[in-house]
């Protein structure tokens, strides 16, 4: 029999971005929050100061800050035809295991999604016609507009402290920002950072193509700011050990940094760290839960009653823990009934490697957002009316960072794997080499999803969850004429070789992939029929339960999804603040 916790008014599952938000907002109005973190407790000061944060062996090689396939992994496969088979290695499901979840190892691309990108099946059915979507190809919008979102967005900048240029201010394009972008209604709070030489060389090129590059938003501060929960930040030193790397400068947005200051000083919240939650704990209705069931760091099993469940992990973990605890009909692949595992999609990645001849870019001076980008080519920004797909994507140079490992792949095609002529070549390319990326727009379909897998359980005896994924042919399409507008620019920047990539030109694999931006599964919507949140991220079945994170979208834009992932955070805990609490139940009526 499980020990049994005093009940709170909300537990939190998972103390990530998302996690943390909720919590510092729910503490803030006074109830009770317990949140229930997987991993060990981990802070700038003791975990990652300079002297141990810039060990790229350790964090990048060997992801000292990621979660052990040993702990728990997932089963792949491609399609419905194949034997799904667990992950082993680490790959693009990048499972933070730590108090802070993968917002402490994040880079820092700190982007708002368009209007489109929330929107979707909207804008494409009202521009081109209902024929333009593809047979199988799932759009659909969210259930909630960027109009209704920007004052979130615009909270969790200032809550981050994001550095940037606005391009777009209460409908006026602004000079220098993004004119792509929804309208804001001010200026991001700390300005944009500073440009490398090879930032500049793409800016100019691409404008005199007639684009329109603009500096690339960055939860990597650019200056000293005191964000609004009144924790301090310093500048950015462009170390360049973002990705992967905590942050022990105070400088890179992060719950570390931006968040947990101030959520651990409420008397009315607690962490339990170390503790892996197994289920949330439904009432004999199904209809409410009651709390959820964990394991402790003792192996000890635990109760923690609660009048409001926050499922608040990981996205793959997200759908897992919904599909274990019965909350929502899973997603049927022969039918095409259900919502949980229903619209699971990845990010399409292409764009080409570029080497020069004499250049001097310096890549250990670098950020984890520092990049220069045009979205004249992302989402709906350009006309698709005789392109055989929808979606886009941003193309953007970066000088993310100079690590010598993880560069020591990057040098010309044809150079041998080592000796002298490898060194001759990696010793060139270092300063030589760079990189346009275009990262882009990923739609759901029918034949890909999430559900339990059959054969395969994890070490407390239950499924695992089982991907069943490869890129559609819209998102192949889509990839292909990105890829082939970056090999344009990289021709036209002077480079002496240019080398194509496009990690949607094949099968996907796990292991095989240049984006960790896996999202869906328990996406919101106006529709239970299609979606297993409403707009307020509450489960249309189980009201009580609310699941935040990436798992909520119904489509991936062409961006990072951590902005988006916090303004709908706030955007929830506002409604269980002002509404629910107030009268708990449905916050959207389902219409006979």
């Amino acid at each position: 029999m499980a020990n049994q916790r005093p009940k709170a008014d909300v537990v939190i599952v998972g103390l990530g971005w998302s996690g943390s938000l909720m919590a510092e907002e729910l503490s803030r109005a006074g109830l009770k929050v317990v949140a229930i973190e997987r991993g060990a407790w981990r802070d700038t000061t003791t975990d990652f100061p300079p002297s141990v944060d810039t060990d790229e062996l350790r964090w990048v090689n060997r992801r000292g800050m990621m979660q052990p396939q040993a702990v728990e992994t997932l089963t792949f496969r491609n399609n419905i035809e194949q034997t799904a088979l667990p992950v082993r290695d680490w790959n693009c499901y990048q499972f933070g295991w730590n108090v802070g979840g993968a917002g402490t190892h994040w880079a820092g691309m700190s982007w708002r999604f368009s209007p489109f990108d929330l929107e979707p099946h909207t804008t494409i059915v009202k521009r081109y016609g209902a024929s333009k979507i593809e047979d199988g190809l799932i759009l659909q919008d969210w259930g909630v507009s960027y109009a209704e979102l920007e004052p979130f967005y615009d909270r969790f900048e200032r809550i981050a402290g994001t550095s940037g240029k606005a391009g777009v201010i209460d409908g006026k394009v602004v000079e220098g920002g993004n004119p792509f972008e929804g309208s804001r209604t001010r200026e991001y709070p700390t300005p944009p950072l500073k440009r490398t030489h090879w930032m500049q060389k793409f800016h100019e090129t691409t404008e005199k193509m007639g684009y329109h590059p603009f500096p690339v938003p960055a939860g990597n501060i650019s200056e000293a700011y005191t964000n609004a929960l009144g924790v301090r930040m310093a500048p950015c030193t462009y170390c360049g050990y973002c990705e992967l790397h905590g942050c022990g400068n105070w400088s890179k947005s992060s719950p570390q940094a931006c968040v947990l200051p101030a959520l651990m000083r409420y008397e009315n919240f607690e962490v339990v760290t170390q503790a892996e939650v197994l289920r949330v704990n439904l009432a004999a209705d199904g209809k409410t839960a009651t709390g959820v069931t964990f394991i402790d760091k003792n192996n000890q099993q635990w109760e923690q009653p609660a009048g409001i469940v926050v499922i608040s992990a990981y996205q793959m973990d997200n759908v897992r823990l919904m599909l274990l605890s019965g909350i929502g009909k899973p997603y049927d692949h022969k039918t095409g009934k259900g919502v949980v595992g229903r619209n699971y999609c990845y990010q399409t990645i292409s764009g080409a490697d570029l080497y020069f001849e004499n250049e001097q870019f310096n890549p250990f001076i670098g950020a984890g957002a520092l990049a220069i980008q045009i979205d004249d080519f992302n989402g709906d920004n350009f006309d698709h009316k005789d392109l055989d797909f929808i979606g886009g994507a941003g193309i953007m140079a970066f000088s993310c960072n100079g690590r010598p490992i993880g560069m020591a792949d990057q040098v010309p095609p044809g150079t041998p794997r080592w000796g002298k002529a490898w060194k001759q070549a990696f010793a060139k390319s270092y300063q030589n080499s760079a990189t346009i990326f275009g990262q882009g727009t990923s739609y759901g379909h029918k034949d890909y999803f999430l559900d339990l897998d059959p054969q395969y359980k994890d070490r407390h005896g239950q499924p695992l969850l089982r991907v069943t994924f490869d890129f559609n042919e819209n998102d192949r399409r889509m990839a292909k004429f990105i890829e082939d507008k970056s090999v344009e620019i990289a021709n036209r920047t002077g480079a002496k070789v240019v080398v194509p990539f496009n990690s949607a030109a094949t099968s996907n694999t796990p292991y095989d992939q240049r984006s960790t931006h896996t999202i869906g599964g328990a996406v919101m919507g106006k529709d239970p029929q299609t979606s297993a949140l409403n707009r307020y991220l509450q489960s249309w079945d189980v009201h009580n339960v609310f699941v935040t994170g990436a798992s909520a979208f119904a489509n991936n834009g062409g961006y990072n999804p951590t902005l988006t992932v916090g303004a709908l955070t706030l955007w929830a805990a506002k409604a269980i603040r002002e509404q629910y609490v107030k009268n708990p139940g449905p916050l959207v009526e389902v219409s006979a």
